[in-house]
């Protein structure tokens, strides 16, 4: 009965005109920057982080949260038509969305991948709905020693399934760190790593840094690409799937679902990871594997119905623990902070209309993209057609003009500049500029409970390994690490993401 008067009270939250406004502009700005390769959610929120502070903080965090999931949607269109994924996440549906369209298909594939998503939507915000509540009430018994090693944990995870090398992924946390100690000292409030530049004694502005290394970075990386995009022309009709077609996909959407739910969860994990492993499963699953990559439904309906499910499911840890599990959370943290609401278990009893608000919202902002997305795929394909030469100084100014309005400061703009270049180096070298943003935002927050839980303690570090829930944290987080060095471990997890390639 409680969830159901949850629940009543964000319908009457979200179902305000301006709510449903801001709802809508995010899932179709979601979708666009879906369709549009280069661009993605990470770089688009950076964008509008400055915009957030003349928003109401509920219509804030709904837009935002519309831009991330609804990205979901609009990749998997350039993957089936145009076998160029708009997101990341949505590499895997290429493999079989784009075979299925040259088979005459491309309707069939898009209302799977659609509805597929629709399905997960729902499902996984029915989930993050029960769940938030009986985590956060968990979450009112953590200290600051059980919350420094969740933290830990965390970007251990990260490190764990970041793409790529270990070792970077580690390197690339503790730059994050470090650059998130750069301000004024916890305690004593002297100034630290500033090099006597006053305009970063308080701190790095996150925006800057967000901005730069996925905003400006991805523009100077989009501008090395050449050759024209080779656009799916034919017309696309017959956009209801046959029984068949419902049989096969069904279970596949099912399995994604659940697997992109508890995938989405995982710290540094997501969306990206959980379509790939939903496509994986959903291989070895099948009696004739041979199929995949020449056109079978369920290669579309996992991976999409995985992605979606996971987008919804990765604001529980943000909303009940505080803890952002991947960039586009640790964005949505950096937006909280903007509008001056601290993320974890409080915000649920002291913000309970923005918290029920925006887990409501996903629900009318799933319905609004299936509504949105398959009527509107012939504009889809031909916005892919505008040169990128036009759009990137279009996007460019936009993002200056974000960056000096936040606190009307030229440097900003210096900053994110040096950012830009300082992300497109970590690029070229290979490394994910991702887990450094998760230790940007972690790094303060951990420092501020390691200090905390050394004071109680009175200088005894064995605080963390003699309360017990910090001491199964801490050593969890110790086995992956040593797991994911180990020879054996190391090489499988190298060989899957070169097939995720």
């Amino acid at each position: 009965m409680e969830l159901l008067s949850n629940l009543g009270l964000g319908f009457s939250v979200a179902f305000t005109t301006t709510n449903l406004l801001y709802c809508f502009l995010g899932v179709l700005l979601g979708t666009l920057i879906g369709v549009l390769p280069g661009i993605g959610p990470i770089a688009t929120i950076a964008m509008l982080l400055p915009v957030t502070f003349t928003l109401p903080p509920v219509s804030a965090l709904i837009m935002l949260a519309g831009i991330y999931y609804g990205a979901q949607y609009g990749g998997s269109t350039t993957a089936i038509l145009v076998n160029l994924p708009g997101e990341s996440s949505s590499v895997v549906t290429a493999l079989d969305g784009y075979q299925m369209a040259r088979q005459g298909r491309a309707g069939v594939a898009l209302a799977t991948a659609g509805l597929g998503s629709f399905f997960a939507g729902c499902v996984a915000t029915f989930l993050l709905a029960a769940a938030a509540p009986p985590l956060a009430e968990i979450a009112f018994k953590f200290g600051p020693a059980e919350y420094f090693s969740l933290m830990t944990l965390g970007l251990v995870l990260a490190v764990v399934l970041a793409h790529g090398s270990v070792i970077k992924a580690v390197a690339m946390i503790l730059l994050g760190i470090l650059l998130g100690f750069v301000g004024q000292d916890v305690n004593s409030g002297i100034p630290r790593f500033t090099f006597g530049i006053p305009e970063i004694q308080d701190k790095l502005e996150f925006v800057c840094v967000a901005m730069g290394m996925f905003g400006f970075a991805e523009i100077i990386r989009n501008l090395e690409k050449k050759g024209d995009r080779d656009v799916f022309t034919n017309e696309v009709h017959g956009l209801m799937p046959s029984k068949k077609d419902f049989k096969d996909a069904a279970p596949a959407v099912v399995r994604g679902t659940l697997l992109g739910s508890i995938l989405g969860i995982l710290p540094g994990g997501g969306a990206i990871l959980a379509s790939f492993s939903a496509y994986t499963l959903e291989k070895k699953l099948a009696k004739d594997p041979s199929t995949f990559g020449k056109g079978d439904i369920r290669g579309v309906a996992a991976p999409e119905s995985a992605n979606n499910a996971a987008a919804q499911t990765s604001f529980v840890p943000l909303l009940t623990l505080g803890i952002p599990p991947n960039p586009v959370m640790a964005l949505m943290v950096g937006a909280m902070i903007i509008q001056g609401i601290q993320p974890g278990p409080l915000v649920m009893t002291s913000k309970p209309d923005l918290f029920w608000g925006l887990i409501v919202s996903m629900w009318i902002g799933n319905l609004m993209l299936i509504i949105l997305n398959l009527p509107l795929i012939g504009i889809w394909v031909k916005l892919l057609k505008i040169p990128y030469r036009l759009l990137y100084p279009a996007i460019l100014a936009f993002c200056c003009i974000g960056v000096y309005s936040v606190n009307n400061a030229a440097v900003d703009v210096y900053l994110t500049a040096f950012f830009g270049l300082v992300g497109y180096v970590l690029i070229k070298l290979d490394c994910e500029p991702a887990p450094l943003l998760l230790g940007l935002i972690l790094g303060p927050m951990m420092e501020e409970n390691l200090r905390r839980a050394m004071l109680l303690s009175r200088g005894d570090p064995m605080t963390f390994v003699e309360r017990p829930l910090s001491a199964v944290l801490l050593g969890v987080a110790v086995v992956l690490l040593a797991l994911v060095f180990a020879p054996a471990i190391k090489k499988k997890r190298e060989e899957a993401f070169q097939e995720a390639d």
